[in-house]
């Protein structure tokens, strides 16, 4: 079976990619800044919040977070259905990125933060994520083993210009497999979401069979 690793990753994309800061049109810092504070006002307890990270959230969170649970949803499911033009991809090879979309459901990771700072965590995280006008906020409901979860995740923006669509599974592994930026390649954030899962024991079939579809390319273009 063939499998992902950060070897055969380096071997297909052995040179840096220089970033082209004009192939991807960004969100101003207002109008992040705005779509957090719309946010926090739809929420019902001022006593911290909960996040959900369904991508590289999970191994990337880059929160200070005083509690992990693992969580599901129902409704949403994890897809790669957002166009990367930068950082992970070009425009003339063209990444994709994770977001939730409607329908399935999905298991990734709440973080609880607290209330004290709360807004010096979210600024960063807002930036991260509602930068490239790829995402909406959503507050969701999570099960979890301890009981639900009220928590907010980045629905993707389905009326944006970044929505890619369902795409079949072969499509998304030959994207995926062509595209690198100056942030990395592309296969290395699928490499990392499908490494998490398997130590957090979340079964995503989806993810595992995509990184065994883009090795596969990956070992073609190396002639391995």
């Amino acid at each position: 079976m063939c499998e992902l690793s950060d070897e055969l990753i380096k071997a297909a994309f052995p040179t840096p990619v220089a970033d082209d800061a004009s192939a991807m049109p960004l969100a101003s810092e207002p109008e992040v800044l705005s779509s957090l504070e719309s946010t926090l006002d739809e929420r019902a307890s001022r006593d911290g919040i909960w996040v959900f990270g369904y991508g590289s959230l999970m191994w990337r969170p880059e929160l200070d977070a005083i509690e992990e649970r693992l969580g599901s949803l129902n409704g949403y499911q994890r897809s790669f259905c957002l166009w990367q033009w930068r950082y992970r991809g070009s425009r003339t090879s063209p990444g994709l990125m994770m977001a939730l979309d409607h329908d399935g459901d999905c298991t990734g990771v709440l973080y609880r933060l607290p209330e004290a700072g709360l807004k010096a965590q979210l600024v960063p995280l807002w930036k991260r994520e509602m930068t490239g006008r790829g995402y909406v906020p959503l507050w969701i409901d999570a099960e979890t083993r301890d009981g639900p979860v009220r928590a907010v995740t980045f629905l993707v923006n389905r009326d944006g210009p970044r929505y890619a669509g369902r795409l079949p599974r072969e499509a998304i592994a030959d994207y995926i497999a062509s595209a690198c930026g100056h942030a990395g390649p592309n296969a290395s954030y699928l490499l990392e979401t499908w490494r998490y899962c398997r130590r957090a024991g979340i079964a995503d079939p989806y993810i595992e069979e995509l990184q065994q579809l883009v090795a596969t390319r990956l070992r073609g273009r190396c002639g391995t």
